[in-house]
């Protein structure tokens, strides 16, 4: 949201943008979904979803200061003379918002989808804009139907930059999101076997990534990734969506950001890359070869804006990881003291493996061990079991000493370990949790992954609780 004095909406842009009734006299200075997090000055949007109806907590959005709401009707416990936008939809209305407010701006913007990698890339993206210019970047994964209008709707329109998150569980969710967006730069950070349950195929789940290339601006430019097998596939749909310019990144000896080598270790990795007969060397905190890919696709979009490429590359070391995305925690306990590696938020099969390297790179201390607590993966389909038992071999491979498993389908996983490497499995990470906390040593190093709804993030709570010493702040 827009903390500067301009207003982010104004009812005059409000009215214009939603053909409303739309009371006067009022601005709103951001726009909120959920009246648990309004703030002082936001204009309110009462959605309806299946288990609720956004009217019915209008009312508290105006006791915690809601500047106006846009509703299809007058809710209940609500003043004659509250400011209520009036729309016959208020999710059109969201999405009117959004395509007035892109209309406005001049901002170079960059919408980035992907199996994986692409919030981090997004996150990655939008903080070294940060140094050339006002970015805006969609907050969290908002990625959907209703998150990206949101976050296009949130941009302030002096933004220089702004970064966006595409997202699909099917295919044709992400062509309507890109027609909304209108990136001048689009990017495909990998393709995998992510919500597989879902299509028929990898080539499938390409198919439904190359629509975001459809609201790409004249001009604009493709960012894809060279090593994937689905390179071919994706750069046909670009050129075919009217792209001319198209950027590969990769360790391929042809790719444009090409990888060189990279030294993987605890503190993050060492990278050479080269473009353009150039040659980059920067560092990165963010752990793992995933990263060193990834990297390279920021920043072949930082060359696609016009900014620089080696004054970004530098920025690259200031990136920490992020909550539930790598972030770690040195945990004192008082008696023990161990090392935890939160990727929480998500997991795939590509993820994971990725993760399990990143494990293997960080040395435990004398009396620890390299610890993975894992967590089911979700919308894999038919071959659910046989990704989770593959994941026996990525653990084995990784030189994993103990696995922790949590959920019904990490069972093949666990089954296939040697016994020497089970640590011990229960039916959900609450049941897991305290399994996990009482084999823990000093100088172990602990790697917590799972998908979101497998709630592995309530492990990373129950560890990080053992911890003794004072808070800082």
């Amino acid at each position: 949201m827009s903390t500067s004095r301009t207003p982010l909406w104004t009812w005059q842009a409000v009215l214009a943008a939603t053909q409303g009734n739309v009371p006067q006299g009022w601005q709103a200075s951001g726009i909120s979904i959920d009246s648990r997090t309004v703030g002082l000055g936001d204009l309110f949007i009462a959605l309806n979803g299946p288990n609720f109806d956004g009217h019915d907590y209008v009312a508290g959005a105006f006791d915690k200061g809601a500047a106006a709401a846009m509703v299809t009707r007058k809710p209940d416990g609500v003043g004659a003379d509250a400011p209520l936008v009036i729309v016959e939809d208020t999710e059109h209305g969201l999405s009117a918002l959004a395509r007035y407010r892109r209309a406005q701006s001049d901002a170079k913007i960059v919408a980035v989808t992907g199996s994986v990698g692409k919030t981090g890339v997004k996150e990655a993206l939008a903080h070294l804009l940060g140094c050339y210019g006002d970015t805006h970047a969609s907050a969290g994964n908002l990625n959907n139907q209703i998150g990206a209008p949101l976050s296009l709707a949130r941009m302030p329109v002096a933004s220089d930059y702004a970064v966006f998150e595409i997202g699909m569980n099917h295919a044709g969710e992400i062509a309507p999101l890109s027609r909304l967006v209108r990136p001048h730069v689009a990017i495909v950070t990998t393709v995998a076997p992510v919500h597989i349950e879902f299509f028929a195929s990898i080539e499938a789940i390409a198919e439904a990534k190359a629509e975001i290339f459809v609201g790409v601006e004249p001009q604009g430019t493709a960012i894809l990734n060279r090593d994937n097998p689905q390179f071919d596939l994706l750069a046909r749909r670009a050129r075919e969506a009217g792209i001319e310019t198209i950027i590969d990144f990769g360790s391929h000896a042809d790719a444009g950001f090409r990888l060189v080598s990279v030294e993987t270790g605890a503190d993050g990795s060492r990278i050479a890359a080269s473009f353009d007969g150039r040659t980059i060397n920067y560092r990165l905190k963010l752990p793992g070869r995933h990263w060193a890919h990834n990297s390279l696709a920021v920043l072949a979009a930082i060359h696609a804006v016009g900014a620089d490429v080696f004054e970004a590359a530098r920025a690259f070391a200031e990136i920490e990881p992020a909550k539930g995305r790598g972030a770690r925690h040195t945990v004192n306990t008082g008696i023990i003291e161990f090392l935890l590696i939160d990727d929480s938020y998500n997991a795939s099969p590509v993820s994971m493996a990725a993760a399990l390297r990143v494990l293997a790179d960080i040395p435990p201390g004398p009396l620890g061990r390299r610890i993975a607590v894992l967590g089911d993966m979700l919308e894999l389909g038919p071959d659910t079991e046989k990704f989770h038992r593959e994941l026996a071999q990525d653990a084995e491979a990784s030189g994993i000493d103990l696995v922790f498993a949590a959920g019904e389908r990490m069972a093949s996983m666990y089954e296939e370990l040697p016994t020497s490497r089970r640590g011990g499995r229960a039916s959900s990470s609450a049941e897991l949790s305290p399994l996990v906390a009482q084999s823990l040593r000093d100088g172990d190093v602990v790697l917590v992954k799972g998908s979101a709804g497998s709630k592995t993030g309530l492990i990373v709570r129950d560890l990080l609780a053992l911890d003794t010493r004072p808070a800082t702040h």
